[in-house]
């Protein structure tokens, strides 16, 4: 897929309401980005892998978006590839490289589809592929999922965050998205603001009542070092969205080779199921 085509398709689906423009959000998130945000995706992501650093590592970045953990692998001494469908994720991505890799050979950035997959061989294998919550927004997400996978060298890791499937409360959050990107820009407060009391009035109800209203919302960067309000945004706009069960995942990996070596669920709830799988030595 051209450089042309995908410019073409991602405006359409843009104006249609048919895709929410990650890349404007992220780019906002990147006025608020500094060094400690930074310290902490990478304490996460070791956390996350279980290593120590990356060196003589290929990490492949699906979906890059701000380009916050493409610039903690780097940081980590890996060789960075990342791809993103969104032009405005792409120039964020950039942005990271230029402030702190600037003219680096190891830290590649491209636009790209996860969902064309001849792109994707072009890549070649790599010994770390990472794609947090993206695959569920491509509009076909088990394509995407099938995709990523034949980029993980044998004995390489895959991680991936996807959307729980909640049964009708996905229904509902499906209807809400559709409706947020159907919206002029303009008004989609009236989708927005009403979304975000409901994901996070109850935390700080429960947080007020023990003295300090914004502790969570405080601390929320040091998990990853994201910005709540822009995880917000990001949540009620995310559209396509796809969801799925942990079981669905496993069972989808495990029959392409994969072993699954972690997990992180979110209990049913509202949010992303996180795996970390190893490749079989024997898969191809």
């Amino acid at each position: 897929m051209t450089s042309n085509t995908l410019a073409d398709s991602y405006d359409i689906e843009v104006r249609s309401g048919k895709r929410f423009a990650f890349g404007e959000n992220w780019a906002r998130f990147l006025t608020q980005l500094d060094d400690a945000r930074v310290r902490e995706a990478e304490r996460s992501l070791q956390q996350l892998l279980g290593i120590s650093d990356l060196a003589n590592k290929r990490f492949a970045d699906i979906g890059s978006g701000s380009g916050l953990f493409s610039l903690a692998a780097r940081r980590l001494g890996a060789d960075v590839v990342s791809i993103d469908y969104d032009p405005d994720s792409v120039a964020c991505t950039t942005e990271l490289k230029k402030r702190y890799f600037p003219d680096d050979p190891r830290w590649t950035v491209e636009r790209g589809s996860a969902l064309d997959n001849s792109y994707l061989q072009s890549l070649g294998r790599f010994d770390v592929v990472y794609s947090w919550g993206v695959l569920h927004h491509t509009g076909a997400m088990w394509d995407a999922l099938a995709n990523v996978a034949s980029l993980v060298s044998p004995d390489g890791l895959l991680c991936v965050s996807i959307y729980n499937d909640q049964g009708r409360g996905s229904v509902r959050w499906l209807k809400v998205k559709q409706l947020y990107n159907r919206l002029p820009s303009g008004l989609r407060f009236v989708v927005l603001l009403p979304a975000a009391l409901r994901l996070w009035g109850p935390t700080f109800v429960r947080d007020a009542l023990r003295g300090n209203p914004r502790a969570t919302w405080s601390r929320y960067y040091r998990d990853r070092g994201m910005s709540p309000w822009r995880d917000v945004v990001d949540w009620v706009g995310g559209y396509p969205f796809e969801v799925a069960t942990p079981e669905e995942v496993f069972d989808f990996y495990r029959a392409r080779g994969f072993d699954l070596i972690g997990m992180s669920t979110c209990g049913g709830g509202l949010g992303c199921n996180e795996f970390l799988f190893r490749r079989g030595s024997g898969s191809h």
